[in-house]
């Protein structure tokens, strides 16, 4: 997996009073020693996530930040190399590694490794020819070969073992990702299975063996086809390419070219681990409920094996200043947007904390110069300004989405007269302050979430910055003054010194996609398990008991007003969330949804819409409104120090609010621009048909205005339905330090004065449509994968149905070591992406639903139907697969703790099916006891020989109209029968 270039992660950490009022004051955070158990670690005082930070005899680095919140473990394991250090040759070969982590060594992953070996070996001879061949006869023959070898080597294989090991601990995530300069492995354990985990993972890093090479190599290259068919993968690597000509950053992708990809040398890829994943280049970060002293000990016997090497230096020449503005351009099917990108200094550096905060004065969600004067006041359909840190550099990139008309070098000004701004320091004296706040929150959040700790720390190990200098980050903070932000931004922004990329509409003919080679299908060898599989199986564990939410003691209930309260007292920290939640939405009213959207918008006559925000910045508050289709949310959330004011902010606005009509016309032109734009997202289009799928022509998807409906609106419609609903009853969701008595005795009503509350109109009726007969629904887009999922509608709820429907979803399609990915990916290499589940309804009075996903190439498009068929038909029977899904299943399960506001939505969703106690406890006792045969007759009964609807988005000129035919009727939609519009 390629790692998301805009997940940026920023710690910052801030003060307060006992009472909750943020103050400026120096904190020391220092780097202090100490020793326990016999391990010396460092430390950083004062550091809120206790992180201690240990360097073994042989180099590795071991970082643990305990906590006791959840009987679970974030772990990661992480190298100091990524796509920066690939051979220039070999570009995409951290990646094609990266893949290959998972098959195993020769302990795992193989039945007869005296008989595996020999053929391996071929595969490797094989391949070292094939890279170096360039006659296409004669490497169509050699991939031949390829292609026979690697079947009879398959016969020895044990396909994905490795997600056996992991599944049967409880384990959940498993993944890995490559990016420039880290390639990190990724599970989240039970805290029971430590040492299962520790033997498993230094069993993998020992002696990784590259088996199944040609089917993973076929899941690569759909991975980089997909990629061409994402116009903003496209314009980030262009904008990367012209911003860094000397650094890899710019001179090489992570994925790798087309031609890399089609010559892959086993030898180059045993060379880079050989190189680059020893002790000193690699960390394991952990953060959970666990005793440091005891762990550090564990990791150090288990990879005590791993010899230390000179790591060699990446070099290279310093990229000159950009003197004027660098344009690239993009073509693909997507919306138009741009991006500009100015360099910076890396991660180190105290400038790439400077650009942090630099970037939140432009775009922090609220209150930032481009949060005010673009995005508030309606000039841009989207805009945002994004720090994006490195090791050797950083960039700022903005980005801008143009509204209806504007050109893209207009969205370019707009954005640059923002930077203007920015340098002649013409933005809020207090907004830095506001900032220092919303740290405050952001750092009570992360401490929430122990898989926030642990990937804060990897991306801090891996980019090469200084922890105490993370953690100290609020506190800095404190100490730079809007003269310094102004100087930082004169320093490295100017008119010219920018790389541009442009994402315009069109087609580019520069994409050349990954051609499918010939592969046979492979065994893979379900109920084969290795002598380490068993062994690691054996070694025992102490139990963790399950804990259920008890919705009569969890859940306080009272009444605020006369209307009902739910509330969950929140004893951890000082943050709140209250939810205004309505029995209407968008079937009782069409207007809800585009009111909401207004909102955002709106003011009262004593106070504009940007002070509102600014407000809400300043008490580092959020609100929301969201209309779903038969429910509304208004929502605040914050410090509970600040609980009073954010309320009487959010009833003032909802109440009071007035139209405004210049705001009106412009967010309905925007509206329409972003209509406009969601049917040039395929995403999108493949939600539409879904939805068609499920209700017939007449759908949710498409309740929405037509244009002519949108032009005769008035913005006094949309107020009136924002008044309407401040008047109607409605349930006060609470989460928060308040008792629900405390918070009864603080809760101000919603409603004004002493009248009837306002009646909501009857609800919509939308008929889920029974599926009778085979079906065909097809869009047609630009793109040169084919997307294809199967949809089919079943019988109402039943709580009784819930065990067999959880262990059949873990069994058949659910995660890397389910039937449908074994089978589709593993063995026949039909699709990176693959899966298929039987569905919940939402609440009693819906259907299941059946679903299953393939996003193949169009050349493979009737293999990847024909494999799912075969499974949707026939149940493969894997007694070891049964037994793992059951495993698995139970100790996820008894290690999930339901906390905070999830007790809420845990019993909200009860509510919403009729149960009256927590489901899981059902399941955790029933599942282990089914059978294969009873899973066996839910998938006849559900899924076999029954008919389907294929929802396909592809390039209709890819695919043949007899192979469309074959499937069922074939009705062909429309963009405007899809989206309504």
């Amino acid at each position: 997996m390629i790692k998301n270039l805009f997940k940026i992660t920023a710690v910052t950490f801030a003060l307060t009073t006992a009472g909750g009022t943020l103050f400026a004051q120096s904190t020391k955070f220092e780097w202090k020693e100490s020793s326990e158990g016999g391990y010396t670690y460092k430390y950083v005082t004062n550091d809120p996530t206790h992180s201690r930070f240990y360097k073994l005899k042989n180099g590795l680095t071991v970082i643990l930040s305990p906590t006791k919140k959840e009987p679970r473990i974030q772990t990661y394991i992480a190298t100091k190399a990524g796509s920066k250090t690939d051979p220039k040759d070999h570009t995409g070969l951290a990646h094609y590694l990266e893949h290959m982590l998972f098959k195993g060594t020769d302990k795992f992953g193989s039945k007869d490794w005296a008989k595996e070996k020999p053929l391996l070996d071929q595969i490797d001879a094989l391949y070292e020819k094939y890279n170096v061949t360039t006659d296409e006869a004669q490497r169509k023959a050699i991939y031949k070969e390829i292609d026979r070898v690697s079947g009879e080597a398959a016969k020895y294989a044990i396909a994905n073992e490795y997600d056996k090991l992991m599944a049967s601990m409880g384990a959940e995530g498993t993944n890995a990702f490559t990016s420039f300069e880290q390639t990190v492995y990724q599970e989240q354990i039970p805290s029971n299975v430590m040492d299962k985990y520790l033997a498993v993972q230094a069993e993998r890093f020992r002696n990784p063996v590259l088996r199944l090479f040609h089917t993973e190599l076929e899941a690569v290259y759909e991975e980089k086809n997909i990629g061409l068919d994402k116009d903003s993968r496209k314009a980030v690597e262009a904008m990367f390419e012209a911003a860094f000509p000397n650094n890899n950053y710019g001179k090489q992708t992570t994925i790798g070219t087309v031609e890399h990809l089609k010559n892959p040398s086993l030898k180059a890829i045993r060379e880079y681990f050989n190189t680059y994943y020893v002790p000193n280049n690699m960390g394991v970060i952990m953060s959970g409920d666990f005793d440091p002293t005891e762990v550090v000990k564990k990791v150090d016997k288990s990879f005590a094996f791993m010899q230390p090497k000179e790591i060699p230096p990446y070099t290279f020449e310093p990229e000159k200043p950009i003197l004027s503005p660098i344009v690239r351009e993009v073509k693909g099917p997507d919306a138009e947007f741009m991006f500009m990108g100015f360099r910076f200094p890396g991660a180190a550096t105290k400038d790439a904390q400077l650009l942090n905060l630099m970037s939140q004065i432009l775009t922090n969600g609220s209150a930032g110069l481009i949060d005010l004067d673009l995005v508030k006041n309606q000039k841009l359909l989207g805009a945002g300004a994004f720090p994006y840190v490195l090791k050797d550099y950083s960039l700022l990139i903005l980005q801008g989405n143009p509204s209806q008309g504007q050109s893209l070098e207009e969205v370019q000004q707009l954005l640059l007269k923002e930077l203007d701004k920015l340098r002649k320091g013409e933005f809020s004296d207090d907004l830095i302050g506001a900032i220092v706040n919303n740290a405050k929150k952001d750092e009570i959040k992360q401490h929430e979430s122990y898989g926030d700790r642990a990937e804060a720390l990897m991306d801090a190990f891996t980019s090469g910055q200084d922890w105490a200098s993370v953690v100290s980050y609020s506190d800095g903070l404190n100490k730079i003054t809007k003269q310094d932000i102004v100087n930082f931004a004169n320093r490295y922004l100017n008119e010219n010194n920018y790389v541009v990329v442009y994402k315009r509409k069109g087609v580019d003919n520069n994409v050349v996609k990954v051609v499918k080679p010939e592969i046979t299908p492979v065994t893979v060898n379900r109920d084969d398990q290795s002598d380490f599989l068993k062994k690691v199986e054996a070694m025992p564990e102490d139990k963790i008991q399950p804990v259920w939410v008890d919705y009569n003691k969890d859940v306080q209930k009272a009444t605020a007003n006369g209307l009902p309260v739910l509330a969950v007292k929140n004893n951890d920290n000082e943050l709140f969330s209250l939810s205004y939640r309505f029995d209407v939405g968008k079937w009782n009213n069409k207007l809800l949804s585009l009111a909401a959207g207004y909102l955002e918008f709106l003011g009262t006559k004593e106070k504009s819409s940007e002070q509102f925000s600014k407000d809400f910045y300043q008490l580092a508050s959020d609100f929301s409104v969201s209309a779903g289709n038969e429910e509304t949310l208004v929502s605040i959330s914050g410090l509970n120090s600040n609980f009073t004011a954010t309320q009487s902010l959010i009833q003032d606005l909802l109440r009071n609010c007035v139209t405004d009509q210049e705001a009106f016309k412009m967010y309905i032109a925007r509206l329409k621009k972003s209509r406009a734009n969601a049917k040039e997202n395929k995403g999108a289009i493949m939600e539409g048909l879904k939805s068609y799928a499920k209700y017939g022509a007449k759908n949710p998807f498409n309740n929405v205005f037509t244009d002519a409906e949108l032009d005769a609106l008035k913005a006094e419609d949309l107020v009136k339905a924002l008044h309407d609903l401040a008047n109607m009853k409605h349930t006060l969701l609470y989460f928060g330090p308040l008792s629900a008595s405390e918070f009864v005795a603080k809760a101000k009503p919603l409603k004004q004065g002493s009248g009837d509350y306002v009646q909501g109109a009857k609800s919509m009726v939308f008929t889920e449509q029974p599926t009778n007969k085979n079906q065909v629904l097809f869009a047609n887009f630009d793109m040169k994968q084919a997307e294809v999922f199967w949809y089919r509608s079943s019988g109402t709820y039943s709580s009784s149905l819930t065990p067999t429907v959880s262990l059949f979803n873990n069994y058949f399609g659910g995660g890397m070591g389910s039937i449908v990915f074994q089978t589709i990916r593993e063995s026949k290499a039909l699709a990176y992406s693959t899966y298929a589940f039987y569905g919940q309804p939402y609440k009693k009075e819906n259907h299941y639903t059946v679903g299953a996903y393939v996003g193949t190439q169009a050349d493979k498009f009737n293999e990847a139907i024909k494999g799912m068929n075969e499974l949707l038909d026939v149940l493969p029977e894997s007694a070891k697969g049964l037994d793992i899904a059951k495993v698995s299943l139970q100790k996820s399960i008894a290690s999930e703790r339901v906390l905070n506001a999830s007790i809420l939505s845990s019993y909200l969703a009860a509510q919403r099916l009729g149960n009256t106690t927590d489901i899981r406890k059902v399941v955790y006792e029933q599942a282990p006891k089914l059978t294969y045969a009873d899973l066996n007759a839910f998938h006849k009964k559900e899924m076999s020989q029954k008919p389907y609807v294929y929802c396909i988005v592809a390039k209709e000129d890819g695919l043949k109209a007899e192979d469309l035919a074959k499937l069922g009727e074939v009705k062909k939609l429309d963009l405007k029968e899809i989206f309504g519009y």
